[in-house]
């Protein structure tokens, strides 16, 4: 029996020839993760250990972004004790507001070059699982099993199942990878991919950008996943090499494939010309229709950006829809770069102008109202379109708002129309 790309990656981090679904095992990590919200209880935990410094001051990541710049006086603690635990520790890659590098740290790890392929990566936030775009095993964990990975260097995995996600085609006009992701949740629901293994492979791979895998990854664990994750081909290879240079140089990465005879729990064959563009209605991501099949739904605000949609690619794709157009009155859009390189080239693009010219509200990066926290608190009764990842009740505010996800060209098209919207409605 053969192994599919994740368990090849997790049996070689064990010092194992072979893996099968269902197995315990203990396994080295390539990098760990944790940010201003779930740092802090991982950073106490770490104390109580007998243990005195980190396991790797180059492969633990601290990123200050779901509450920062602070907004009150709790995160602002809990942003100090990071900050002079990664001093304290001579931490490598710790992000502080401001700084060329900082952002939200699902778009910085990649744009940073600290994610390749064949990795093996665990975060104390449950979007980790982002960086399987690259190939790598990612995954989201708590506070306690960070801490203890941070002394050690090691976590333990039971070893997922997986589905094979085969894709054909190419994208219709204006469709992205946030709709297919949107769409396969629509089929599989949210609990879909439980503790499962997302693994896309096909021929349409090839048609997507590096921003339309990291964003479906994203979204793996609002189907329940454990991780997802794409095959490293020539797309990917690109990508390292203009972000991690050091590393494509000296081949510090590994490709893996999986077995023709592995095995998978269930196929699921999607042709992405068939994908529509997808909103996720409330209150869960599974809640998915497609744009134009739906009556009218008037929004209050629309939110561009997260770790699902605040990369360059996403900033050009609601410029290309804003430019020369006005947010309707009433309407509140709130762009969020993903990191401060992607606000500062949207600068040289002249993408802020467009922004500005249009009535948006262009924020540094956060996290802000993604998880409820601020830069764009909804209202009792507010209705709220969002490339973010979730939908919940009370998601982005009071529990009687609703919040519509959708993809970036979609969420400006509604901005500009005032209610969910297509692209080609904008006049």
């Amino acid at each position: 029996m053969g192994m599919t790309m994740t368990q090849k990656i997790l049996a070689k981090h064990a010092g194992l020839d072979f893996v099968e679904p269902g197995q315990l095992i203990e396994a080295d990590l390539d990098l760990v993760l944790g940010n201003d919200v779930t740092g802090p209880p991982a950073i106490d935990e770490f104390q109580k250990t007998c243990v005195c410094k980190v396991f790797d001051k180059d492969k633990i990541t601290l990123v200050p972004d779901h509450f920062t710049p602070n907004k009150d006086i709790k995160s602002a603690q809990n942003s100090k004790q990071m900050r002079e635990f990664a001093k304290d520790q001579g931490i490598t890659h710790y992000y502080e507001l401001g700084e060329p590098l900082m952002g939200v740290e699902h778009v910085i790890l990649p744009e940073n070059g600290l994610i390749c392929p064949g990795d093996a990566i665990i975060g104390a936030d449950s979007h980790t699982c982002t960086y399987g775009a690259l190939g790598a095993f990612a995954s989201g964990v708590g506070s306690t099993d960070l801490a203890c990975a941070m002394a050690t260097g090691q976590t333990w995995f039971r070893v997922p199942e997986a589905i094979s996600i085969r894709l054909t085609g190419a994208f219709a006009p204006y469709v992205t990878g946030k709709d297919l992701i949107l769409h396969i949740i629509g089929l599989i629901g949210v609990d879909g991919a439980l503790y499962e293994s997302m693994e896309f492979s096909g021929p349409g791979v090839a048609s997507l950008t590096m921003t339309d895998r990291l964003t479906v990854c994203n979204m793996a664990i609002e189907a329940g996943g454990k991780n997802g994750i794409f095959p490293v081909d020539e797309r990917t290879l690109s990508y390292i090499k203009e972000f991690a240079p050091a590393r494509f140089e000296k081949g510090e990465y590994t490709k893996f494939e999986a077995d023709a005879d592995a095995t998978y729990s269930r196929v699921l064959d999607i042709n992405l010309a068939e994908v529509p563009l997808t909103v996720s209605f409330p209150h869960l991501p599974e809640n998915t229709k497609t744009v134009g099949t739906f009556g009218e739904v008037s929004i209050d605000q629309v939110v561009i950006g997260s770790c699902t949609n605040g990369r360059l690619e996403d900033m050009r794709f609601a410029a290309e829809i804003l430019k020369g157009r006005k947010v309707k009155k009433g309407v509140r859009c709130i762009i969020l770069p993903g990191s401060q390189r992607v606000w500062k080239e949207c600068l040289k693009e002249g993408l802020m102008e467009i922004f500005m010219d249009a009535n948006c509200v262009v924020s540094p990066a956060t996290c802000g109202p993604c998880l409820g926290g601020y830069m764009g608190i909804l209202a009792k009764g507010e209705r709220c379109v969002s490339t973010t990842n979730r939908n919940f009740v009370g998601r982005m505010g009071h529990p009687e708002s609703e919040v519509y996800l959708a993809g970036v060209r979609v969420a400006a098209a509604s901005a500009v129309m005032g209610r969910i919207a297509g692209p080609d409605e904008v006049k």
